[in-house]
């Protein structure tokens, strides 16, 4: 398995991937190629974001999309995980793990704070990975 940063060419697998693992919205292809894809993708060429996939015998199995934020209560950026999908039949070989050590190594080489992760489903993955559980996450939907 070779971990790598997410190119233009890869969008047809990564929407495939999100198709699978968005629950409270729904992608729409049109939007995701001409507006999220290439701006999350710029964002991770400039260093603000960390946008991976995971690649087995020459096709994408997976990826992985952390922020970086800049932030003045732990006095430097902070990284964090936003999407973590890995495809099905790819499940409990160790993918996601890789996908979130590669993360890990990237907010290390940067000089991050933290890597953090907004969960509840996925909680017990990420404890086995050193994650701490500190707060809650709560949203405000802007369109409602």
């Amino acid at each position: 398995m070779i971990i790598r940063d997410t190119t233009l060419s890869d969008a047809d697998a990564v929407y495939s991937l999100l198709t699978e693992f968005a629950t409270s919205h729904r992608p729409e292809r049109g939007v995701f190629d001409e507006v999220t894809f290439p701006r999350v993708l710029g964002a991770a060429v400039q260093g603000g974001a960390e946008f991976l996939v995971a690649e087995r015998e020459a096709r994408v199995v997976g990826y992985v999309l952390a922020l970086r934020l800049p932030t003045l209560f732990a006095g430097g950026t902070i990284l964090e995980l936003l999407e973590l999908t890995v495809a099905v039949p790819e499940r409990g070989r160790g993918t996601g793990s890789a996908l979130i050590r590669a993360v890990q190594a990237r907010a290390r080489e940067a000089g991050d704070v933290e890597v953090t992760v907004p969960t509840r489903r996925a909680a017990g993955f990420y404890r086995t990975l050193d994650f701490q559980e500190t707060a809650a996450y709560l949203k405000w939907p802007v369109g409602q």
